[in-house]
């Protein structure tokens, strides 16, 4: 099983993914969400076999000195432990940034996306329509980061984006979540924790880490009516081709 997005914290990466081993994951994608996270992100996918990186700037962090330094972005995202650009986007519900300065970074980070070849991570919150207009113009892999709106479903389908799932799909008031799951093609399904945030419900209240990834498993499994051993090797399948791993 894999874990698709995960915020590792360095100082707790050892005891964490030696925990993820023994829960059946064997692989994670570590994710930044600003030049100091990618820096750290790479730095553990490079000493830990089953780790990669996802590398991007935040959209929380669009008014900040990050936004400036897209040429470093690029250049860290050569590396091939990068295997993709994100967590980018919109975020409309804090906005902790201008919206004009978190459209423009998205739109800069496509950009960098489409010119190196890798999937984007989407990051979007209460911006819909905004996302949807930004990534019409991008022809590349998209993953629906942690999937919350149901109002994305229809066009994630139709253009054949990944939809990956998060803790939340587990929470009792989330019927919605389990439904949209049981109308994601199995070659576009994906699970993640988001740790250290969205604890499933199972283990509310505990921090979240890569580990719990399979009480997730558990409830897509449910709710579609699989079995969950070859659910897990369909999403590891599909991770692995989203990725390129």
């Amino acid at each position: 099983m894999i874990d698709t997005h995960a915020h590792l914290d360095p100082s707790s990466a050892e005891e964490v993914l030696a925990r993820a081993q023994a829960a059946g994951v064997d692989r994670v994608i570590t994710v930044a969400t600003s030049i100091a996270g990618a820096h750290h992100a790479l730095e553990l996918a490079g000493s830990h076999p089953g780790v990669f990186a996802a590398l991007g700037i935040h959209p929380h962090n669009a008014a900040g000195e990050d936004a400036a330094r897209l040429d470093e972005l690029r250049e860290l995202l050569g590396s091939d432990r990068a295997v993709a650009v994100g967590e980018t986007g919109l975020d409309y519900f804090r906005d902790y940034a201008p919206r004009a300065a978190q459209r423009r970074l998205f739109e800069a980070q496509l950009a960098i996306a489409a010119d190196l070849g890798k999937p984007v991570v989407i990051h979007t919150r209460a911006a819909d329509a905004d996302t949807l207009d930004v990534l019409a113009g991008f022809d590349g892999t998209v993953v629906l980061h942690c999937f919350s709106s149901t109002a994305l479903l229809e066009p994630a389908l139709e253009r054949g984006w990944y939809v990956s799932f998060a803790g939340n799909v587990t929470y009792p008031k989330a019927p919605e979540l389990r439904a949209a799951a049981r109308l994601v093609p199995a070659e576009r399904l994906l699970a993640e924790t988001d740790s250290p945030y969205l604890s499933p419900q199972p283990v509310r209240g505990k921090t979240n880490e890569p580990a719990y990834v399979m009480h997730t498993l558990q409830a897509l499994a449910q709710a579609r009516g699989e079995d969950a051993a070859a659910l897990a090797a369909r999403i590891d399948e599909n991770a692995t081709a989203a990725f390129g791993l």
